[in-house]
C-alpha cells in the first residue's frame, strides 16, 4: 500500500519536472536506505546516471522560466515527464518485491502504466495553464509558476518518500489547484472566442 502511495506520490511530482523525483530517489537510493532499488533499477543509482540527471535538471531549471521557451520546452517534456513517472512508480512500487509481495512480481507493468499516466495528466495541466499565465502576466508569471512547480514537485517527492501517508492530501490539495487552474484556461479561451467574434471582419 505504501510503495503504491510511493509511486503515486513520485509519478504526480515527475509530471512537473521529470528530474527532481528521478534524482533523488537515485540519489537517496545511494546514500541511504530511505529508497531500496530492486536490482533491475540499480542503474538509477548509478553515478553517471544521477550526473546526467543533475545537468538536464538544471537546463530545465534554467528553460522552464522563459516566456515562449517554456512552451517549447513543455512539448519535448510531453515524452520525457511521462516516461519519469513510469520509472519512478515502477521502481520503487517494485521495491515491495523485497517485502515478498508476489502481486508486484505477478503484474510488473502496472506500476509503469501508472506511473506514465498519472505524470502524463499532471503535464498536461501545466502544459496547457502555461501559456494561458504568459498571456495574462505579459510573461512575469512564468518564473513564479514555474518555481512553484519546482518546489511542489520536490515537496511531492519528500512526501512520497517519507511520508506516504499524506500522499493523499498532497494530491487533493493539487487537485484543487488543478481545477483552478482549468477553469482559468476556459474563461481565458471563451474571453479570446468572444474577442474575435466581436472583432469585424
Amino acid at each position: 500500500m505504501f510503495a503504491a502511495l510511493t509511486g503515486l506520490g513520485l509519478s504526480t511530482a515527475a509530471g512537473l519536472n521529470a528530474y527532481i523525483p528521478l534524482l533523488l530517489v537515485g540519489v537517496l537510493a545511494r546514500l541511504t536506505d530511505a529508497v531500496r532499488l530492486p536490482h533491475e533499477y540499480a542503474w538509477l543509482s548509478d553515478t553517471w546516471v544521477l550526473a546526467i540527471i543533475a545537468v538536464l535538471l538544471v537546463a530545465e531549471f534554467v528553460l522552464d522560466k522563459v516566456p515562449v521557451v517554456d512552451h517549447v520546452n513543455d512539448l519535448i517534456q510531453t515524452a520525457v515527464r511521462p516516461a519519469a513517472g513510469g520509472v519512478v512508480f515502477s521502481a520503487t512500487a517494485a521495491a515491495e518485491r523485497l517485502d515478498e509481495s508476489a502481486w508486484m512480481a505477478e503484474h510488473p507493468a502496472v506500476g509503469w502504466v501508472l506511473g506514465i499516466a498519472v505524470a502524463l495528466a499532471v503535464h498536461a495541466i501545466k502544459a496547457t495553464a502555461r501559456p494561458v499565465v504568459n498571456a495574462t502576466t505579459a510573461g512575469v508569471g512564468a518564473p513564479v509558476v514555474s518555481t512553484a512547480e519546482d518546489v511542489g514537485s520536490l515537496g511531492m517527492s519528500l512526501i512520497a518518500i517519507f511520508l506516504p501517508v499524506l500522499v493523499v492530501v498532497a494530491l487533493a490539495l493539487l487537485a484543487f489547484v488543478a481545477w483552478r487552474l482549468v477553469r482559468r484556461v476556459r474563461r481565458y479561451r471563451a474571453a479570446r472566442r468572444a474577442r474575435a467574434a466581436a472583432s469585424p471582419g
